[in-house]
């Protein structure tokens, strides 16, 4: 950890840009993301990332470790273990792991280390190893790798025909009458003045469809289970937001008070998690279904809320 101390050269200049400056190479997703979890501090207290820094304040920086450029990965041995526990399917042509929610797909974005490349450590025989898809790094749940470049291939073309059928559990704040809804709302990403990247509806956007239906009615939340027509960038956290029962544990497009409360349960991340995956194969239609069970501490807060 460092202890800067501002003076009269960063004096007036938002918090965000003084961490671009002492984390050199650090993105800016990554630097919203230490403020946005109260890594960084200044006087000892939370921060915005507009907080124009005063002579004398007193920032703390965390320790922040950066790849650089066309340095390899070290993965640990603990760390290979780890991300190996996750296989829930392999075969000869693709493998599938419950990812951890905190674990990025790969590096690149403010990391170095990533699902990909702790399976690449952990299995260096599987030399065309790849991501087909991808999952947001707070999002838990099914994600698949191909071994092959002919899978892969065929991966990505059952994707773009719509033939993989995905679908997520996600506890939404508040209420719903109704056992299903659809959200039918294009989606475009934007970039803020200080530099971060958020997702909105917007009429000029990417046409995007989500499906929810209801599993579970509790006190203060909805439990749902959410089918994706399309796969846009935070696609269910958005159309969430827009029915007016946001994801519960999302920093970004969430419900800060209902958030809190939901800490206290012990929600200390983004209740949204990837757990079914569906598809035939296209050559020998052999049909998978594949399931990642709900992680223990998604569980555990469902258990302490009273059902209706």
């Amino acid at each position: 950890m460092r202890l800067v101390t501002v003076d009269d050269s960063a004096e007036g200049q938002r918090v965000d840009n003084f961490l671009l400056k002492h984390l050199k190479g650090a993105p800016r997703t990554l630097i919203y993301r230490l403020l946005r979890k109260g890594e960084v501090r200044v006087n000892k207290g939370r921060v915005k990332p507009t907080y124009k820094l005063n002579i004398g304040d007193q920032v703390r920086i965390p320790p922040v470790r950066l790849a650089e450029p066309g340095e390899p990965v070290i993965v640990s041995d603990n760390q290979q273990a780890s991300i190996l526990k996750t296989i829930i399917y392999e075969d000869d042509l693709m493998i599938i792991v419950n990812k951890p929610s905190g674990w990025a797909v790969h590096g690149g974005s403010g990391v170095s280390l990533g699902v990909i490349e702790a399976l690449r450590a952990a299995r260096p025989e599987l030399t065309q190893l790849e991501l087909a898809h991808r999952l947001d790094r707070d999002t838990s749940g099914c994600l698949m790798l191909a071994k092959r470049r002919s899978a892969l291939k065929s991966l990505q073309e059952l994707q773009r025909r719509g033939a993989i059928k995905k679908r997520y559990l996600a506890l939404l704040a508040g209420r719903w009458r109704k056992g299903q809804a659809t959200v039918d709302m294009p989606l475009r990403k934007n970039t803020l003045a200080g530099g971060e990247r958020v997702v909105r509806i917007d009429p000029e956007g990417k046409p995007s469809r989500t499906f929810y239906k209801v599993m579970d009615r509790y006190n203060e939340a909805t439990l749902t289970e959410v089918t994706l027509d399309t796969g846009r960038t935070h696609q269910i956290r958005v159309h969430s937001a827009y029915l007016g029962t946001p994801i519960l544990g999302d920093p970004k497009y969430g419900d800060a008070e209902a958030n809190r409360a939901f800490r206290e349960l012990g929600l200390r991340r983004l209740f949204l998690h990837a757990h079914s995956l569906a598809f035939t194969w296209p050559d020998t239609g052999e049909r998978f279904d594949i399931s990642a069970p709900l992680p223990d501490e998604l569980q555990a807060v469902l258990d302490k809320l009273g059902r209706n």
